[in-house]
């Protein structure tokens, strides 16, 4: 029985000292305290700003602690490059870093449609109309179902890891589990970067649809400033407004939102089976000839743009802390969004082009101009409503998501500890809220679609294609006891799995003609895959796991590194680029707090000898 399992079955959070007796790991910073009964520890408030709030860490101590820290620098990164942290330490450690717990609030139902709100935003109704009139024509569903199809691996190796360990940091605690410290971080620093970016670039967009919605032209409501650079002049106050108010509400508690969220997401389900059944009663299938005007490459370009209208189902994943029965509700709230989602989209895609010609379908704005070709000017609104909606609950979604991250981050000490403090009545994260709202406002304020779409999504991929390998590697290998030589095994055929997948990835990019390439690349992908099959499993799940393992990660791995090599050159000079910045931080702040938290019976020598330093420069 896991520790999770044991807290659920009491019904009650585990205290400090029930914890520090199912599991021995090292201490927190604030073990002190916590050693001694509740009612002793000294009340502490929850608005406080000191230093030691922000870097309680003994290399952060002083000048010279922090000087001797750096001159150690080599050895810790040496000592934290591949250290793995424990389902443990996530579990039950790191959440005293957070002084008060969130509330167990959330069921299936809630995560269903934080689910839904999460990732039905605006991108169906503007996406559909581009790819179907340029890349796949009435195949575009089967470009929907094919994103769906990479979408939902990906979601099964999100529920294994959220049902097994049900953390509020989502990837971040599963790649740190089995891929180590570095990694987690490189990833999660990048995908929370995105996160913010795409909550400004969804700000943006909710102001355009709404000026929209009132004269044609989307800058309406902007304020346009001269002087400033091009693609950062025109100011969006209202792109503020909406995201403060979203990131407010997200504040106040994590059951009040899901269930404006469900609400207002029934409602706009509803508008969107009027559109489907209109569009169906309206529809020709002589609309649907030819179905593959583009040919199949057509149909995998459109799969690899409207791949981003699934993406936001693992903010949903960061809700696990906060989830009542995480053994069944995570499973049916995280499969069942999606599997819905999916069906949705591909009936939405069949619905438009069987009423217009993919020839004739509006580019811009698909689903607008489709009902006034069959006389329903009205529906104009209803779709840009509709839409604002969508924006709206993927905001409110996407808040609760990237904060829970940031805590979860903030606990591990790779960034100020600050941000980890929950807040006892609203049982909220809302320093870390308010870290990533500040943050989006002003990219939303200044910073034009264009230019943040420019900063869009190759982290989202990336981590899904580590999750897949993360779940082979929680299957596959556990320290200590697996041998070496199937270690060895498991690395070569993942290897295999993982350069075949990047061959096919290049072939296609680079357009090469003729089967060949593709067929070797095959035979070698299937060739490791069963090679890692027939390899003894170290850890099976014991409440729910992904079927067919390593068959369902190592295709999810194939799939992403495909979309990955899709994106363009830009979006990896980005990636690396803004990786490289992080890297420079994690040197210089966050390898020495993991350090510190990592071996706490080191921490005195640091301060003595920080000390000793100080003394000697003065």
């Amino acid at each position: 029985m896991t520790i999770s399992e044991h807290s659920q079955q009491l019904k009650i959070p585990l205290n400090s000292s029930e914890k520090s007796s199912l599991i021995s790991s090292p201490p927190s910073t604030s073990t002190k305290m916590e050693s001694l009964p509740k009612n002793q520890q000294p009340h502490k408030r929850y608005w406080r700003f000191s230093k030691q709030d922000f870097f309680p860490e003994p290399s952060f101590h002083n000048l010279g602690s922090y000087k001797n820290a750096l001159s150690q620098t080599p050895n810790r990164l040496k000592n934290r490059l591949f250290a793995r942290s424990s389902d443990s330490s996530e579990l039950v450690e790191l959440k005293k870093e957070s002084e008060n717990e969130m509330k167990l609030c959330l069921t299936w139902w809630d995560l269903i449609w934080l689910g839904f709100g999460s990732v039905v935003g605006s991108g169906i109704f503007s996406i559909t109309g581009q790819e179907t009139r340029n890349d796949a024509g009435p195949a575009i569903v089967l470009s929907y179902a094919i994103s769906g199809l990479s979408a939902l691996l990906s979601v099964f190796c999100y529920t294994e890891f959220s049902v097994d360990i049900p953390v509020a940091g989502g990837s971040f605690s599963f790649l740190r589990i089995e891929l180590g410290d570095f990694v987690a971080f490189i990833a999660a620093a990048n995908i929370l970067l995105e996160a913010m970016v795409g909550a400004a670039g969804l700000g943006r967009s909710w102001s355009s649809y709404f000026a929209s919605i009132i004269t044609n032209n989307p800058d309406f409501l902007r304020i346009k400033i001269d002087s400033f650079v091009e693609g950062f002049n025109l100011l969006d106050p209202i792109a503020v407004v909406v995201l403060a108010l979203a990131n407010g509400v997200a504040m106040t508690g994590t059951k009040m939102t899901s269930t404006l969220n469900w609400i207002s997401s029934i409602i706009s389900a509803g508008v969107i089976v009027f559109i489907i059944i209109v569009g169906f009663i309206n529809g020709k299938t002589s609309n649907l000839v030819p179905f593959f005007p583009f040919g199949s490459g057509g149909v995998f370009r459109a799969a690899a743009v409207v791949y981003w209208s699934y993406t936001g189902f693992d903010m949903v994943a960061n809700m696990a802390e906060e989830t009542k029965r995480p053994s069944r509700d995570i499973p049916l709230g995280l499969l069942g969004s999606m599997s819905m989602i999916t069906v949705v989209y591909c009936l939405m895609a069949l619905a438009l082009t069987m009423m217009v010609k993919y020839t004739q379908v509006d580019v811009n704005a698909a689903y607008s101009v489709a009902f006034e070709g069959i006389g329903m000017y009205w529906a104009k609104y209803l779709v840009g409503i509709c839409a604002l909606k969508g924006m709206t609950t993927s905001m409110l979604v996407g808040s609760l998501g990237q904060s829970r991250y940031t805590t979860q981050i903030a606990r591990a000490h790779m960034i100020p500890l600050w941000f980890a403090l929950v807040h006892p009545k609203t049982g909220t994260p809302i320093y870390a809220t308010l870290l990533t709202t500040i943050t989006s406002c002003i990219l939303a304020l200044f910073t034009s679609l264009d230019v943040l779409s420019s900063v869009f999504s190759f982290s989202t991929l990336s981590i899904f294609m580590l999750m897949a390998v993360a779940l082979l590697v929680r299957r596959y290998y556990v320290t200590d006891v697996t041998l070496k030589h199937d270690l060895g095994k498991f690395l070569l055929c993942l290897f295999i799995v993982i350069g075949s997948s990047i061959g096919a990835t290049v072939l296609w990019s680079t357009d090469v003609k003729g089967w060949v390439g593709y067929a070797v690349t095959g035979v070698l992908w299937l060739l490791g895959t069963s090679g890692m099959a027939l390899l003894p499993k170290q850890r099976i799940p014991k409440v729910w796991g992904v079927p067919l393992v390593p068959w369902v990660p190592s295709l999810s791995i194939g799939m992403n590194i495909f979309l990955i090599g899709s994106l363009g050159e830009a979006a990896f000079y980005r990636f690396f680029i803004c990786s490289a910045v992080m890297l420079i931080y994690y040197v210089l702040v966050g390898v020495h707090a993991t350090y510190d938290l990592a071996h706490p019976e080191k921490q005195k020598s640091v301060i003595d000898e920080g000390k000793e330093s100080s003394d000697q420069v003065s």
